[in-house]
C-alpha cells in the first residue's frame, strides 16, 4: 500500500505577523505582491516556499541584488505571493517589489535604486499575432511566380 504523507506534519512556512511594508512588482505577465517585515533575520519565502527551493542560480541574485546595494540583506523578512509568467519573468517581479517597498520603507533609498533602475517597471511584453501574418511580424513566403 503507498504511504501517503499528512499534511499537517508537513513543514511550511509560517504566516509572519506584524508591521510591514507592502509593494507590487511587474514584469510580462507576472505579478509579485511583497511584503518587508521589520527586524528579520532574512528570510524570504516565496509562495509559501524557501526561496532556494522556488528560484534556482542567478535568479536568487537578482532578487537579493537591491537588499545587497543598500546593504540590508539581514534586516527584513520577506514574504512574496507571485503569479504568472515564467521564472526569470517572476524573479524580475519579485526585484521589482522588493525594490519599490524599500522605498515605503525609507524614501531616501530611491536615489541609489533608481539609478541603478531597479525602480523601473520593464514594459516590454509579446507582440500580438496579426492577421495575414504567421506571428506577430513574419509573413507568409513571398514567390515571384
Amino acid at each position: 500500500m503507498p504511504k501517503t504523507e499528512d499534511k499537517t506534519t508537513k513543514e511550511t512556512s509560517t504566516v509572519r505577523k506584524g508591521r510591514y511594508f507592502y509593494a507590487n512588482g511587474k514584469r510580462k505577465t507576472s505579478v509579485a505582491r511583497v511584503r518587508l517585515y521589520e527586524n528579520g533575520k532574512g528570510d524570504i519565502v516565496i509562495n509559501d516556499k524557501p526561496m532556494k527551493e522556488y528560484f534556482f542560480g542567478s535568479l536568487i541574485g537578482n532578487i537579493k541584488a537591491p537588499l545587497k546595494l543598500v546593504d540590508m540583506l539581514k534586516n527584513f523578512d520577506i514574504t512574496v505571493k507571485v503569479v504568472g509568467g515564467g521564472v526569470s519573468s517572476q524573479s524580475d517581479a519579485v526585484r521589482h517589489g522588493i525594490s519599490k517597498a524599500l522605498i515605503v520603507f525609507d524614501p531616501a533609498l530611491r536615489a541609489v535604486l533608481k539609478k541603478v533602475g531597479f525602480l523601473t517597471r520593464d514594459s516590454r511584453v509579446k507582440e500580438r499575432k496579426k492577421p495575414g501574418l504567421h506571428g506577430a511580424r513574419r509573413a507568409p513566403q513571398w514567390a515571384k511566380r
